[in-house]
């Protein structure tokens, strides 16, 4: 085992780096395309796939902060992609469901992040990238299996 941290050797670093790589360059794309920010994208993702649900759950599912979620949330709100009716399971809070005008951004943005994962990873084998969403799997549960 090394004994010498080199940050371009060392993969957490490196995921970190590449994955925040990809992740402003989609950002920029959201950003100029349809004036969304990354984490108002996120949620309008998650929620066209899972249904309603609460803001805390939001979190739980995009794996971002409370602050984060909860400004996406007022963002999307403010631009009535998103409603809130009450949570029949827990009257504290509330359920965030895509509004209309939120499918419809949403039928318009997902064939371009589609189109964007392609382009990203063009140059790559499908066999190799069917074995890196498998090796992304485990890294996320041993990365998972840490924070317990």
């Amino acid at each position: 085992m090394p004994t010498t941290l080199k940050l371009d050797e060392f993969l957490p670093y490196r995921l970190s780096i590449v994955s925040n790589l990809v992740s402003d360059t989609v950002a920029e794309a959201y950003r100029a395309l349809f004036g969304l920010k990354i984490s108002e994208w996120r949620l309008v993702a998650v929620l066209a796939e899972d249904g309603a649900m609460s803001q805390q759950a939001l979190c739980g599912r995009t794996h971002m902060d409370k602050v984060t979620v909860s400004r996406a949330a007022i963002a999307l709100a403010d631009r009535r992609l998103v409603e809130r009716a009450p949570n029949p399971d827990d009257q504290r809070s509330h359920l965030l469901g895509l509004s209309e005008e939120g499918w419809r951004l949403y039928e318009q943005i997902a064939p371009e992040a589609l189109q964007m994962e392609q382009r990203i990873f063009a140059d790559i084998d499908p066999a190799e990238l069917v074995r890196f969403r498998e090796m992304l799997d485990r890294i996320q549960s041993g990365a998972e299996a840490l924070r317990e």
